[in-house]
């Protein structure tokens, strides 16, 4: 099986949320997906958007994507390429596709200059944990991540 990666565009956004939705499902949190074909296609797509994504494809058919933002390093004083969701179809899974997708960030994020290529992983992901440490990942198992959402996020901001 070979596979392309192409620049995802708007005619994408109903392959991209499935997958988004698929990979929800994979990780025990659909009830969490907010997104709609609207908000992804303003998102990823629309003026001033921030974010960039890719399609896997085998024989035309969508098979993977991945959706990355750029994040900056104070330390570095360069900017950072984050990996934010990259998911390969059942079907087409084992066979190269989400090294592929990496290697495609990673030449990306070297292109671009940029002093970093991140992303995180569930701790219970072991297949994928698997592929990030097989491509030379390292775990960062000394800072702790922290998140504000929903009626938290707007309580702190005094909403």
């Amino acid at each position: 099986m070979s596979f392309t990666i192409r620049q995802a565009d708007r005619a994408d956004v109903p392959a991209i949320l499935r997958f988004i939705t698929d990979l929800a499902i994979y990780e025990k949190a659909e009830h969490e997906v907010l997104a709609t074909p609207e908000s992804l296609e303003r998102t990823l797509f629309g003026e001033g958007s921030v974010t960039g994504a890719a399609i896997l494809e085998s024989d035309g058919v969508a098979a993977g994507f991945a959706i990355w933002f750029y994040s900056y390093s104070t330390w570095l004083a360069r900017k950072g390429l984050y990996l934010e969701d990259l998911y390969v179809d059942p079907a087409f899974r084992g066979k190269g596709g989400g090294k592929l997708l990496l290697r495609y960030l990673a030449k990306r994020a070297v292109s671009e200059d940029c002093g970093r290529f991140e992303w995180s992983v569930l701790d219970w992901n072991e297949p994928a944990i698997r592929v990030y440490e097989a491509i030379g990942g390292e775990p960062q198992s000394d800072w702790i991540r922290y998140r504000l959402t929903g009626e938290a996020l707007k309580a702190f901001a005094g909403e």
